[in-house]
């Protein structure tokens, strides 16, 4: 099968930071799904577990975790899903990625496919949304129901991946004010239009910023953009009692004892957890997948696509690790069909 993988671990513009390679085809066993992929999208995970380093892979590694197809076989303990089922996941970071024709995914971290979109459109979802369900509701414990309304949450990368879909299920959901940061005129109309109340310049100061619009302080903050730089601000604004969730790892520590006086919580979210621990809950992904599909088909939550780059080669899948790389991406990039 065809399939995009690396033997070595390059900077983005060396000619073979990725190729194109043929694998064996994959087969089913236990409760795992063989999954024709018709569509993926690309993460800043991607170009982080692909970034430089001394490693060197016998075999091809194949990365890509967001992916989107048709059941081609299942395992004997599959019980979730049959031949022919449109399907949407982000997969396990301990096992090969999607980017590749055929892919092994375990059932319990399977969505079925939203009816009301296509391939494309529902590759851009499952990563990005389980990360920000997670964060909101798993690790903050705002309410999805509502019972939070009135709220306030800053969201710190809003015009991202992880932020477009955070901003939806923030204000559709959760029915919080929404404070989201975007530092370009157009990234500001994405999260805008995504349901953002407000925006602020993340590379501005923040709480200065916050105080001009009448906010002194906010219940949550999340973190989809550079832990280090952005959690003294986060804490600062947070109120007493709040909370603060990142997604993205630090390279110094992380100053938590700034959230002391103020009796606030700090989390983690990484939404591989589950499936790399093969933790008791790993079907609630499952679960969440298929309640994002339901938003998703009765229009209270949207695609957040922001490019196609077109067909699934070497050449475009680099093309997509070098716009994240540089930070030149609104929303998510996907691409379909090998």
């Amino acid at each position: 099968m065809k399939a995009i993988g690396l033997h070595r671990y390059l900077p983005i513009d060396h000619p073979e930071a990725l190729l194109d390679v043929e694998l064996p085809h994959p087969q089913a066993s236990g409760r795992d799904l063989l999954v024709k992929v018709e569509a993926i999208s690309v993460n800043p995970v991607d170009y982080k577990v692909r970034s430089p380093k001394d490693a060197v892979e016998k075999t091809p590694r194949v990365l890509g975790w967001d992916a989107a197809g048709t059941v081609a076989a299942v395992g004997p303990d599959v019980t979730l899903f049959k031949v022919g089922d449109p399907v949407f996941y982000a997969g396990s970071i301990t096992r090969p990625g999607a980017n590749s024709e055929y892919h092994l995914v375990d059932e319990r971290i399977v969505g079925r496919k939203p009816a009301s979109l296509d391939f494309a459109h529902a590759a851009a979802l499952p990563l990005t949304a389980i990360t920000a369900w997670e964060a909101l509701f798993d690790r903050l414990g705002v309410s999805p129901q509502g019972e939070d309304e009135g709220r306030s949450v800053l969201i710190i990368g809003g015009a991202g991946g992880v932020g477009s879909i955070g901003i939806q299920l923030a204000k559709q959901l959760g029915k919080l004010k929404v404070i989201a940061t975007a530092s370009r005129p157009a990234s500001a109309k994405w999260a805008t239009e995504l349901g953002a109340d407000h925006i602020v310049d993340h590379f501005g100061d923040m709480p200065a910023q916050l105080k001009q619009l009448g906010i002194e302080q906010v219940d949550y903050v999340l973190i989809f953009n550079d832990t280090d730089t952005h959690f003294p601000a986060a804490a600062a604004v947070v109120k007493p009692q709040g909370g603060i969730c990142t997604i993205v790892e630090n390279n110094k520590p992380v100053e938590i004892e700034l959230l002391k006086a103020k009796s606030a919580a700090f989390h983690w979210e990484f939404m591989f957890t589950r499936s790399m621990f093969a933790t008791p809950d790993m079907i609630e992904q499952h679960k969440l997948l298929t309640e994002v599909a339901r938003l998703v088909d009765a229009g209270t939550l949207r695609t957040t696509v922001g490019e196609n780059l077109g067909p699934i080669n070497a050449d475009n899948v680099r093309r997509a690790h070098r716009m994240l790389e540089e930070g030149r991406a609104i929303g998510k990039l996907v691409l379909s069909g090998f």
